[in-house]
């Protein structure tokens, strides 16, 4: 028999909303110099205390890699005091490690909450996706489709010409392929580096992001994460699991998946309401960077909650502790 408290979006929202502030505050100190792994440790680290801050039962179902990875957030890590309702976490504590070392644009701390069993279990293998934002009909653009047809099929949803369309591409050799056939229907093309959670969010807001579409291969974790944030923000998102050989194939298979084929929507990877945080570390299209006043630091974060469509923007104005 459960007896544990159902899972309160609203009450847990800005406790969430403070594990991705203080991570990205975690980073501060790293952002431009150049060590990719102290600034993921540092984010991971506090991260991890303030998630065991929150009356919460939690288990990291989106994480980084497994436990042998430690000390990094493994999945299956059991995180929270235990004494509130059981829940779904997925995360990425720095989304963007080089772009932070590099201070690159985009970078963000980011994390979602969602009742025990809400979250595809996603092993740490490549992804397919594809995304759009809200406003159109299911299924506008689909996996099955070739590149070309995708930009044709929702330049014709919106009204206007393919070379009107932009779309975000993860800057891969893997992708030149695509890259080619998407210019050669006269869209244009957003390059990014790193960062492919924040590359799909940007789907979500195109009048302020400039972005439309969104497609190409990245991790399948980071595929759950987007799917949380599209929850919330209103959009589509398909993704395809890809295995490069039968190590990958098992890791799919402990991690409960039998059709290795299937596409998965946008509720299927996260089929109850979630919430996800967001902060910036870098300053980009979604978010401004932290920044730096004399004795604070500054940051903004995306608070949201798929069960009201609420999206909050919040200011944190923290003293420096030196």
């Amino acid at each position: 028999m459960n007896t544990r408290p159902d899972f309160n979006d609203r009450m847990l929202s800005l406790g969430l909303a403070r594990v991705a502030e203080q991570a990205a505050i975690a980073t501060v100190d790293l952002i431009g110099r150049g060590d990719e792994k102290a600034a993921d440790q540092a984010a991971v680290n506090a991260m991890r205390e303030q998630l065991n801050l929150l009356d919460i039962a939690g288990v990291v179902v989106i994480g980084e890699g497994e436990r042998d990875e430690a000390p990094m957030l493994f999945i299956g890590e059991e995180v929270g005091t235990g004494n509130g309702p059981g829940v779904d976490i997925a995360l990425d504590p720095l989304e963007g490690t080089t772009l932070t070392a590099k201070d690159m644009p985009n970078a963000l701390t980011v994390i979602a909450m969602g009742p025990r069993g809400s979250m595809l279990h996603a092993p740490d293998v490549y992804m397919e996706k594809l995304a759009v934002g809200p406003g159109f009909e299911e299924a506008v653009v689909t996996l099955d489709m070739t590149p070309k047809e995708r930009v044709i099929a929702l330049s014709e949803a919106k009204g206007c010409r393919p070379d009107d369309i932009t779309v975000c591409v993860l800057e891969r050799p893997r992708h030149e392929d695509m890259i080619a056939e998407i210019r050669s229907t006269g869209a244009a093309i957003r390059l990014i580096t790193d960062g492919d959670v924040a590359g799909v969010m940007h789907c979500a807001e195109p009048a302020q992001t400039g972005i439309d579409m969104y497609m190409g291969i990245g991790g399948a974790p980071e595929g759950v994460l987007a799917a949380a944030a599209l929850k919330c923000m209103g959009g589509q998102i398909q993704g395809r699991l890809l295995f490069r050989n039968d190590d990958e194939k098992g890791r799919a298979a402990k991690a409960g998946i039998t059709d290795l084929d299937k596409i998965y929507t946008r509720d299927e990877m996260v089929t109850q309401d979630v919430i996800f945080a967001a902060t910036g570390v870098t300053s980009g299209s979604l978010l401004p960077g932290i920044k730096r006043e004399v004795g604070y630091f500054t940051t903004e974060t995306l608070l949201m909650r798929s069960k009201t469509g609420s999206v909050r923007r919040m200011t944190y104005r923290n003293p420096m502790k030196r």
